[in-house]
């Protein structure tokens, strides 16, 4: 089933829309459907949006300091 939504957007927004969409070649409906999927994944996994943002050593154990004998 197909569903159509009305959405007034700046024109700054706008002008960015078109300009993707023609970068891409993909058309404006598909880059806010797929903007749409991405809102609502990352609604179901929040603790996702730190991925990457944290700062420190990948592995912990490389941290000599703290290893217990």
């Amino acid at each position: 089933m197909s569903n159509t939504i009305t959405v007034r957007l700046s024109d700054e927004l706008a002008e960015w829309l078109e300009a993707a969409a023609e970068k891409s070649g993909v058309p404006k409906g598909r880059i806010i459907r797929d903007q749409l999927e991405q809102a609502r994944a990352a609604e179901k996994k929040p603790f996702m949006r730190w991925a990457g943002s944290l700062e420190g050593p990948q592995d912990l154990s490389q941290r000599k300091g703290y290893r217990r004998r």
